[in-house]
């Protein structure tokens, strides 16, 4: 492959809709289960996948932000991140004279 950055631009939009695919399912879960979602195992799936992601957002997010809105916020700021790259790509792919889909 000539152009590495169109990859490394591809690879990190994957994880990013990948993260955001399993917040999006847990918070369906929690909806589905309500308070017995803590025994469900699918649940507890999802905790073990969006917790790293979680957890970097708690320690870039002000302290104000209660434990109980991080998932909303992570997917905002995710949802954000792979507008970015996505224009980030675009942009790379014009730049190029490529033709990228």
């Amino acid at each position: 492959m000539t152009h590495p950055e169109l990859l490394i631009l591809g690879v990190l939009r994957a994880l990013i809709e990948v993260s955001l695919l399993f917040l999006m399912g847990q918070g369906i879960l929690a909806l589905l289960a309500g308070p017995r979602r803590h025994s469900n195992t699918i649940y507890q799936l999802f905790v073990i996948v969006t917790k790293p992601v979680l957890s970097i957002v708690r320690k870039i997010s002000p302290p104000q932000i209660i434990d109980k809105h991080l998932p909303f916020v992570a997917f905002f700021i995710l949802f954000w991140l792979w507008i970015g790259l996505a224009y980030l790509k675009r942009a790379y792919c014009e730049a190029n004279l490529l033709q990228c889909v």
